[in-house]
């Protein structure tokens, strides 16, 4: 049974959906130009992946396995349509905003890949609970992108928050440099796969470092004396 250590470990940074699995890009380069764009579409696949994956758990037993897979479709294409319906009712101008990318929560690799590969063969709780997780790895790349994009594009992070929290957040825009002219490939598609690239080789450089000191830490084996065997006759 994976332990919920094990399963922290593989959403956050192991087996991390964006920077390892490399599911969900579209989604995830596509509206990644802004902090609130990529906060919005994180926070919307994160609940349907907690959700689906806790319904697909619920229902595994009794699914057979013929019509398993469009069944998955099936309970995340509801679950997608609630949040779509939300949006529109509370965040519409984000949802004109992010436009196609919210029905295609459906079809993502990320959701779809953790109902059948987990949560169809975990207890709910776990399946909850990995869903929480690879929501959180995947939101966490996506959010970090679209700081990065925002920031360097514009010089600012922050901006139009308003369209997800209200007219509290409405004043929520941090001016990073001032009188800056923008960088425009990084709001640019090319520039999600510059900054999405520059990821993964920090993730990959990070984990070579640490096997590298764990190897350097681990204690040497013994030297392992050998015998000789002697025929004949010694003088």
């Amino acid at each position: 049974m994976t332990s919920y250590r094990e399963i922290s470990l593989n959403g956050l940074w192991k087996n991390n959906p964006a920077l390892v699995q490399l599911l969900g890009l579209c989604p995830l380069l596509g509206v990644s130009n802004s902090t609130v764009n990529a906060l919005g579409l994180a926070l919307a696949s994160a609940v349907v992946l907690v959700c689906s994956n806790t319904a697909v758990s619920l229902v595994r037993g009794v699914v057979n396995t013929a019509v398993r897979l469009p069944a998955f479709v099936m309970i995340i294409a509801a679950l997608t349509t609630c949040i779509e319906l939300l949006m529109q009712a509370y965040t519409y101008e984000l949802y004109q905003i992010l436009g196609i990318f919210i029905p295609l929560i459906t079809t993502n690799c990320v959701i779809l890949g953790r109902a059948d590969g987990f949560a169809a063969k975990h207890d709910p709780a776990r399946a909850a609970y990995d869903g929480l997780m690879m929501g959180l790895g995947f939101g966490i790349v996506l959010v970090l992108i679209g700081a990065i994009r925002e920031l360097l594009g514009t010089g600012a992070l922050f901006a139009n928050m308003h369209l997800l929290f209200g007219p509290i957040a409405a004043d929520w825009t941090l001016t990073l440099v001032h009188d800056y002219k923008g960088f425009l490939l990084a709001i640019l598609p090319p520039g999600a796969f510059i900054v999405l690239g520059l990821l993964i080789a920090g993730k990959n450089r990070i984990d070579q470092i640490a096997v590298e000191r764990a190897k350097a830490s681990a204690p040497e084996a013994p030297a392992q004396s050998r015998r000789v065997r002697v025929t004949g006759v010694i003088e």
